[in-house]
């Protein structure tokens, strides 16, 4: 007789022996799915971007769970540049099983004072750097007959939100890049699923007015922000064998603010 895994004292969401590239995952989000997925067993490429202080913080915290870790500053929206890293970080671990396009900024502002240079900023990194993160590593999961990719877009990307119109742009174009990528590589054995954040406690909600962060905890029915250990636990869930016929997926990690 065969036990199930759970009988064995196994965890289906174990991710030991498995190598993950997380961009922008030197802090915030990034950083905490990093920790997690460490915490299962996973080797962690750290991609950043001229955060190189936070990154080698990041590292030793990683290193301390006793997994492989690599730190690479790379710029995302570069696509020669993803393209280098992707090799570069297939040669150090040898192969990647989960990618997670995390990385992101915003450049805020009412449409009519945008410039065009604050949208194309936001839709290349946050947009575009997931494609060129995705394309780079996608021959790699075609081949290997397996693969997690998770895309971090927002609940804005669902809903909009005024002064936001580049950043909801490129959240709203993660979802469908996500849901294209998930019918390509299906048959492939290789999911994509998307996760939208909500109201999370992070360096950029710590930096907002006031009267904007209590607006918005307002429209939140369970009236708090979220952790980013919150959204660590759905994309390890993501990451995992629990979730292997899961794909094309938004999950809302929200506090139901966008019901």
């Amino acid at each position: 007789m065969t036990l199930c895994s759970e009988c064995r004292g196994e965890s289906m969401f174990e991710l030991k022996g498995k190598t993950a590239v997380i961009t922008g995952a030197s802090r915030g989000i990034g950083k905490a799915i990093a920790l997690k997925f460490a915490e299962l067993g996973a080797n962690i490429a750290v991609i950043h971007f001229m955060d190189g202080e936070n990154a080698e913080a990041a590292v030793k915290e990683l290193e301390a769970k006793g997994v492989q870790v690599r730190a690479y500053e790379c710029n995302v929206a570069d696509f020669a540049a993803s393209e280098q890293v992707t090799e570069e970080i297939l040669k150090d671990f040898g192969e990647v099983h989960i990618l997670v396009n995390n990385a992101g900024i915003v450049r805020d502002g009412l449409i009519l004072s945008m410039k065009e240079a604050d949208f194309d900023a936001v839709i290349s990194v946050n947009l575009k750097g997931a494609f060129n993160m995705t394309k780079h590593l996608y021959q790699h999961f075609m081949r290997k007959r397996r693969g997690r990719i998770i895309n971090i877009s927002s609940i804005v990307g669902l809903n909009g939100n005024a002064g936001q119109a580049n950043y909801a742009s490129a959240k709203a174009g993660m979802i469908g890049l996500t849901k294209s990528v998930a019918k390509e590589l299906g048959s492939r054995n290789v999911t994509a699923n998307a996760i939208a954040p909500g109201f999370i406690k992070t360096d950029m909600t710590d930096g907002m007015p006031e009267k904007a962060r209590e607006a918005a905890l307002a429209a939140i029915p369970m009236k708090r922000a979220g952790q980013v250990e919150d959204i660590a636990n759905v994309a390890a869930f993501l990451a995992s064998d629990a979730a292997a016929y899961v794909t094309g997926e938004v999950i809302r990690v929200d506090g139901g603010m966008a019901i």
